[in-house]
């Protein structure tokens, strides 16, 4: 009995202790300064010409309480916190509640977060999922209760939660989705749209109707069992034919969100600056988005992939001086899938990279002359162990070849034999100069691209050939300051020099073989198709797999990617090889109108001179192929040259 008394008497000073505490909580935040929660979370991305493109946590469009729809608001409370009015910030019924079923269901899908509690998640942009972050938003729910009255809060959370593409506020969502105020909804459309922000990549009803519409009579009934609305209402909500506009009328570009991901990805690494955003309520983040090359690559998507709803792109253009990322597309469309090819989907390269295999030859003794017999080969790696490497459409020359030529053609039998040559292990070496970070297999075939990249890791290692040699990481963000302007941050070029400058430029000139018509032979340049439609000087590589369609290309100005396939990998016909190079070539084209372009300077060390570009002999009289290919002084070729003898491994005076 004493016991029972002890327990007793210790539970009710727990309870009185418990009460002081959470009672001097409440009274501390009270006296705390004031957050202000219209302004507190918005964050502003602005493009290269410090024009707004995307507000978030804080939209473009704040619509106060009266001026958005009953309906809506009624709908909103009774999907996601019935109890809204009479609670301080916690439901603990709920909490407890949501505790029982995931403990029952070794689970964590049961929720518990009042208004106040995810309006206090949105307000703070913190990546963290911890403990501490946890603390911190018990605190602010506290703050935001003791500070604000019930309609305050509320106005506050349906003008800052993700409504889906994008769209953050009720606002903007209400104008994207229906083309209307917030006050002018239906109660059909109120229903749909609050439906969303529980998963908007699932319940938005611009990329799952029938799913999206499930959910919107779960709502409606649910307001009519708690007799928000009656019966009459509910049948003709459930009734109405929803109509969606689907777009924004300032910049609608079905792409942009990709680019917003990855700047938000790369603003996830800066956690000082997520700190001083809590305390200065806001941030504007500055990009290296152009909007023209955004609209030139989206565009050029559009025109060039009409009659196939299921293959996907990326496209990615980069300033190859800075390395900042001017345009990204990481989908055929947003509205349809947000995930991000561009950034996150690692896919075989195939033969873009050759290049660096190229370079790697160029610093070691070869020259654009250098030839070796191509034709259909097995090769002898040890014992019991061979390689039989293919070329496209198994089209062989038969003999020797220049690596001109080998470039032009993208001969698979040229690059294995340089590989080797070399030795496979320096093509690792070259290609983590360039900055590709993917830990990359020493084996034979890795010229030919068996490995899997993202295509902004190989599109950034492009830019480091575009940009001579010199490496700047790809980067996103230019500056970020607080609302009043003062910088936060600002990023620092790297321009650390990896590559030989006149090596590179003899490379990229090479490059230029791949559309160039004096290299038609035994076989066609791999980007003749596109030649007529270029009217500017380009270094190109193309490259594909039986799953996977590239072409990367560049010149002083901007580095320009496009990969093209499936998300289940499945394996392409010919009929989808065709829209890399067109979707490419309109790209730039488009990009560079009316812009002033050059190409590269011509070394002092480096000197042209006229040969076959097949044979990489001196061209004479009788050469049926004549072109300028480039030399460092001292190796160009003579009429007495060294030609390489692969089978003995020795120079020998050519006849």
């Amino acid at each position: 009995m004493k016991i029972i008394k002890r327990i007793l008497k210790l539970s009710i000073f727990l309870l009185f202790i418990s009460i002081l505490l959470i009672g001097g909580i409440y009274l501390y935040a009270k006296i705390s300064p004031k957050i202000d929660i219209n302004k507190t979370s918005s964050y502003y991305l602005y493009d290269n010409n410090e024009e707004v493109f995307f507000q978030g946590n804080g939209t473009s469009e704040w619509v106060e309480l009266n001026n958005i729809n009953d309906y809506l608001k009624k709908a909103t409370i009774t999907i996601e916190d019935k109890n809204f009015y009479n609670h301080h910030g916690f439901n603990l019924l709920r909490i407890m509640k949501a505790a029982y079923t995931n403990l029952i269901n070794h689970s964590y899908k049961e929720g518990a977060s009042t208004i106040t509690q995810q309006y206090a998640k949105n307000l703070f942009l913190d990546f963290d999922k911890t403990w501490k972050r946890k603390l911190e938003e018990v605190w602010y729910t506290i703050q935001i209760e003791m500070n604000y009255s019930k309609d305050d809060i509320l106005e506050g959370y349906l003008n800052c939660i993700n409504y889906g593409h994008g769209n953050y506020g009720i606002e903007n969502a209400s104008k994207f989705y229906f083309n209307k105020d917030a006050k002018d909804l239906t109660l059909a459309e109120s229903a749909m749209l609050v439906g969303i922000p529980k998963s908007p990549s699932n319940y938005s009803p611009l990329l799952n109707e029938h799913i999206a519409k499930e959910r919107q009579l779960y709502i409606l009934k649910s307001m009519l069992n708690n007799k928000i609305i009656t019966e009459n209402e509910y049948n003709e909500a459930i009734n109405e034919k929803l109509i969606y506009y689907g777009k924004k009328d300032k910049l609608n570009l079905n792409t942009i969100m990709y680019y917003q991901d990855a700047v938000l990805k790369e603003l996830e690494t800066m956690n000082t600056i997520v700190k001083t955003h809590l305390e200065n309520g806001g941030i504007k983040i500055y990009t290296t988005l152009d909007l023209n090359a955004q609209r030139s690559l989206e565009n050029s998507i559009n025109d060039n992939i009409k009659d196939n709803e299921e293959i996907q792109v990326s496209g990615i253009m980069i300033n190859p001086e800075s390395g900042g990322v001017i345009a990204l597309v990481g989908g055929r469309n947003y509205n349809k899938s947000e995930f991000n090819r561009a950034i996150n989907a690692k896919r075989q390269v195939g033969s873009i990279m050759k290049p660096f295999l190229y370079y790697n030859a160029l610093e070691n003794g070869f020259t654009a002359s250098t030839s070796f017999l191509s034709q259909e080969t097995t090769f002898s790696l040890g014992t019991n162990n061979t390689y039989a490497p293919k070329n496209y459409n198994n089209v062989y020359p038969n003999k020797a070849i220049s690596m001109a030529a080998a470039i032009s053609f993208s001969d698979n039998i040229y690059a294995i034999k340089t590989h080797l040559f070399l030795g496979s292990e320096n093509l690792v070496t070259t290609a983590k100069r360039v900055g590709i970070k993917t830990p990359l297999n020493n084996i034979v075939s890795l010229p030919l691209g068996t490995v899997e990249l993202t295509p902004l890791e190989i599109t950034s290692a492009y830019s480091t050939l575009a940009s001579l040699g010199v490496k700047n990481e790809p980067y996103f963000i230019e500056k970020i300051t607080d609302i009043k302007g003062n910088i936060l941050y600002e990023h620092q070029k790297t321009n650390e020099i990896v590559l030989n400058n006149s090596t590179t430029f003899i490379l990229n000139d090479l490059l230029k073989g791949t559309y160039d018509y004096n290299m038609i032979d035994y076989a066609y340049p791999t980007n003749i198709s596109i030649s007529s439609m270029l009217t500017h000087e380009y270094s190109i590589k193309s490259g594909s797999t039986d799953t996977d369609n590239w072409i990367i290309g560049f010149n002083p100005n901007v580095t320009t990617s496009i990969w093209i396939g499936y998300d289940d990998n499945k394996p392409m016909n010919n009929n989808d090889f065709k829209y890399s190079k067109k979707i490419w070539a309109n790209t730039m084209e488009s990009y560079l109108k009316d812009k002033e372009t050059n190409w590269y300077s011509i070394p002092e060390n480096v000197v042209g001179v006229i040969v076959d570009p097949i044979t990489g002999n001196l061209a004479t009289d009788e050469s049926t192929h004549k072109k300028v290919l480039y030399y460092i002084k001292g190796t160009e070729p003579s009429y007495t040259q060294e030609v390489f003898d692969e089978y003995e491994g020795l120079p020998k005076q050519s006849e």
